[in-house]
């Protein structure tokens, strides 16, 4: 199932101010225009339930001036809508972190580190084992990502040079955050995963305040 199939299947299964956090999450700012096209209904309707969800505190405008004539109005996440969106046990998982970190000496979190990357490298090498060529592989380890909760995506890099691997979520968050270890190690499956003819760099980064977690890819053509 592509992105784009996945991320109409979450639409479809969700209310319309739930849509709108989705999609704002996915895709980032977006004036009520293009969110009411997206789900089926007017922007003025869009506007509406948007309005709702700021007073909520989830959601706020910012006006971006584009040209002549009056700035468009973008709605974005807040904080607190980005903590709509399921970060696995934050709390406990940061307490068992500086416990271990506290009592058993940050070497033992070293070792938890590390057995967790053996893990996952395991079953990423299964999964991208018979897949062929880097962009195939680019798309398959979105896939992977995408069920493991990181909301992943795949696209052609902007200047046209090799690819931009996207994860508009991260369902460890709050153990990343505590531990960048955790973003260390998967950084380096990455770049296992993809083997030794593409460059892979990390250029944006929710725990540094980003929106999102973006990866450059570049292969090496001989």
């Amino acid at each position: 199932m592509s992105t784009s199939e996945l991320e109409n299947s979450r639409l479809q299964a969700r209310s319309g101010p739930d849509r709108l956090l989705l999609l704002l999450k996915t895709r980032g700012q977006q004036t009520a225009a293009r969110l009411g096209q997206a789900i089926g209904t007017t922007g003025e309707n869009a506007r509406q339930q948007l309005t709702k969800l700021a007073a909520e505190g989830l959601v706020e405008t910012e006006s971006v001036a584009k040209g002549v004539g009056r700035p468009s109005q973008f709605w974005r996440l807040t904080a607190q809508g980005h903590g709509r969106f399921p970060d696995a046990h934050a709390e406990l998982t940061v307490n068992l972190l500086r416990n271990i970190r506290d009592l058993l000496g940050p070497e033992a979190l070293e070792r938890l580190i590390a057995a967790r990357e053996d893990e996952m490298r395991a079953a990423y090498r299964t999964e991208l084992g018979p897949v062929e060529g880097a962009r195939a592989r680019v798309a398959a380890l979105a896939e992977i990502r995408t069920r493991e909760g990181y909301m992943a995506e795949q696209c052609p890099a902007e200047d046209g040079g090799g690819w931009l691997l996207i994860e508009n979520h991260c369902p460890i968050c709050a153990a990343a955050t505590a531990c960048e270890g955790f973003c260390r190690s998967e950084l380096a499956i990455f770049r296992e995963m993809l083997g030794p003819r593409c460059s892979v760099e990390r250029t944006e980064h929710i725990v540094h305040g980003a929106r999102r977690c973006a990866y450059r890819i570049r292969e090496e053509v001989p």
